[in-house]
């Protein structure tokens, strides 16, 4: 079904087709009428960070910012969702039109800039649902927040989402916010990463459990960086890494239509890029900390490919806006065979 939709829904902007698309999954939910656009995914459980997961392949932070969707998407058989980016205070982000489709290069272009409507309305939302799987919540710094005050935001959410999510991301790799990929930096992300297990250890002892920790890297760096910033990760103490985040490169779709529109290119463009970032950071942590594969899956071979170069999960987006829900079924059986030869 989302094949004969598919063409619909491309004829309308990139941002009104994502919030129809994401209202009519409520919807179908609502009714028990999910099973008709998202095939049966199989049961493949396994467990990263201590956390137990039905199966391997997650829906990417970013597509549902504030939460809103979390029953509609949960009934197309993700084995965990995350939630975001999520920052203290809403803000409206980036002006219309900040969304674009490259559909010949199966990529997207964005650069909403953090639209969300603040971490306290996220977490009511998050307590609301009937949701009892996998949560991710991704959290990330205001825009009229300095780099300098950065550290006191994402303190400000992790205290909000703690006893909310499986597990809480730290986005320091948009290219849509300023300043936010300078966190990356090792003397900043340093101090950001200690000033965060200081707070991460005292909820530990507030809440009597344990979520673990994640940070969202960008994949433009090269391999250097790469291990410098997996390295600093591991030693601050970091549950896991999530490789990678959207890219501001553009060689793969020079020419294309909305190639020179400012924001972060997702989809098969960066996959390359992606995949190489990853392996450089699985190599040098060696399994001391998980790796969630993210970038340029659009099929179920993209996914096995994650694994096989080193990640523990795999995320999808922008594949899943192009082939739907059956690339959540693709991959997991791509994922399951893989581990089975």
């Amino acid at each position: 079904m989302y094949r004969a939709l598919r063409p619909l829904l491309f004829s309308l902007p990139a941002e009104t087709a994502h919030d129809l698309s994401l209202g009519s999954l409520r919807a179908l939910d609502k009714l028990h009428l999910s099973g008709l656009i998202a095939p049966t995914v199989a049961s493949m459980p396994v467990e990263v960070m201590g956390l137990r997961f039905p199966n391997p392949v997650g829906l990417a932070a970013g597509l549902d910012k504030d939460a809103r969707y979390l029953d509609g998407l949960a009934a197309l058989g993700f084995g965990f969702i995350e939630v975001g980016t999520v920052t203290p205070k809403a803000q409206p982000g980036n002006p219309k039109p900040r969304m674009f489709r490259l559909s010949s290069k199966q990529a997207i272009i964005n650069r909403m800039g953090f639209n969300n409507d603040g971490v306290q309305a996220l977490a009511r939302r998050v307590a609301l649902a009937n949701f009892d799987g996998v949560l991710g919540i991704n959290i990330g710094k205001n825009k009229t927040t300095s780099e300098d005050e950065a550290l006191s935001d994402y303190v400000q959410c992790l205290r909000n989402v703690y006893s909310l999510a499986s597990y809480v991301t730290v986005n320091i790799s948009s290219p849509n916010t300023p300043g936010l990929r300078n966190l990356q930096r090792e003397d900043q992300l340093k101090h950001l990463l200690a000033g965060l297990k200081r707070e991460h250890s005292a909820l530990h002892r507030q809440h009597q459990k344990y979520i673990p920790l994640t940070v969202k890297i960008a994949p433009d760096m090269d391999d250097e960086t790469a291990v410098n910033t997996a390295s600093i990760i591991k030693e601050e103490g970091i549950d896991g890494d999530i490789v990678s985040n959207t890219t501001v490169e553009r060689a793969a779709v020079v020419g294309e239509k909305h190639a020179g529109e400012q924001g972060g290119l997702s989809g098969v463009p960066v996959r390359d890029d992606a995949d190489r970032v990853l392996k450089a950071v699985a190599d040098a942590v060696g399994g001391s900390v998980a790796i969630v594969g993210v970038g340029g899956i659009n099929s179920g071979e993209d996914a096995a490919r994650k694994i096989r170069l080193g990640a523990d999960l795999v995320q999808i987006y922008t594949g899943f806006i192009y082939q739907g829900p059956k690339l959540i079924a693709d991959s997991v059986r791509s994922i399951d065979k893989l581990r089975a030869s």
